[in-house]
């Protein structure tokens, strides 16, 4: 049995107070292995994004209690959390954030840069071939495609050799064979590298690529599948978002 990456205990997430209070996340209660694919996925509103943060250090939830790599964050200062997800949490999201003045090799090295290392040529090499990229190392962002692009930011968040990789809709600007490269990308890195990848995402052929995924409606967890397929997963969520509030 393999260890947890993350583990989510009684997970619960308010916002607001007293009678204005939305809850975000009631109750959640989820484990994620080690070397493991898993992706989120549940009606508009239903926590995946508030779960996701939660889970990597960005946003404090209200009770319950997150543990990554057997660290618990709710235990964590906020230089902790700063330091815990500069060091073992890797985050792509839909928007490449890459800066247009810089190289990708730059824009791959910056998290080590901004935690004052200096990153070795053959890391950066590396990263880089991981995603395909080694040849465009020279290149900045306009000439580069959104797919390349998305790469860069792929090899950004793996410069650290993070524990868990978070993934906000990582494909979600790009084509449907561009994104379908991404997510082999990511594949291959959960069959060959053991990185653990946590992806919320709206679409069931990304899903598809994960080893299970994860169901929430309002804010709790509602089932999940492993090994689906895209008609499966689409299906699945079609019932829950017909279901009646």
């Amino acid at each position: 049995m393999k260890n947890d990456a993350i583990r989510l205990r009684g997970l619960t997430r308010r916002y607001g107070s007293s009678g204005g209070a939305v809850t975000a996340l009631d109750q959640v209660s989820l484990s994620f292995p080690s070397g493991t694919f898993t992706a989120v996925m549940g009606p508009s509103g239903s926590g995946k994004s508030t779960l996701l943060q939660c889970a990597a250090g960005l946003d404090r939830p209200t009770s319950g209690s997150v543990t990554v790599g057997g660290t618990e964050l709710t235990k964590l200062s906020e230089t902790g959390l700063t330091l815990l997800r500069r060091e073992r949490v890797g985050f792509v999201f839909q928007a490449f954030n890459l800066l247009p003045s810089l190289t990708a090799e730059q824009n791959v090295a910056l998290p080590l840069r901004l935690a004052g290392r200096r990153p070795s040529k053959a890391r950066l090499h590396e990263v880089l071939g991981q995603v395909g990229l080694t040849e465009r190392a020279q290149h900045r962002p306009s000439e580069l495609s959104g797919g390349q692009q998305q790469r860069v930011a792929l090899a950004r968040a793996l410069i650290t050799r993070p524990a868990v990789l978070f993934g906000d809709e990582p494909t979600g600007a790009l084509d449907s064979r561009t994104g379908r490269e991404v997510l082999g990308l990511l594949r291959g890195m959960v069959d060959d590298g053991g990185q653990t990848i946590v992806m919320v995402t709206h679409d069931p052929v990304a899903a598809s690529y994960a080893d299970r995924v994860v169901f929430l409606v309002d804010g709790r967890v509602n089932g999940e599948l492993t090994g689906a397929s895209a008609e499966d997963i689409a299906a699945r969520m079609t019932r829950l978002e017909a279901a009646p509030c």
